[in-house]
């Protein structure tokens, strides 16, 4: 699914707010990539939406049909 790039940033930053408050890091990634990154909790959200497991869906509504 391609989102807009209104969706990726609440979608990073709704991830990014969970993994400050302490959520469970949902990558395996090794120490030294930790301090690549300086433990910076935006760059863990954008890694694991890029890689493609984190599991937050959008609901975009449809429009109502009109009948003739």
């Amino acid at each position: 699914m391609k989102f807009t790039k209104y969706e990726k940033a609440r979608i990073i930053g709704a991830r990014a707010l969970q993994v400050a408050m302490g959520a469970p890091i949902l990558l395996k990634m090794e120490k030294k990539d930790f301090e690549k990154i300086k433990y910076n909790p935006i760059e863990i959200a954008k890694k694991e939406f890029t890689d493609g497991v984190l599991p937050i869906t959008i609901k975009r509504p449809l429009p109502k049909r009109v009948s003739v």
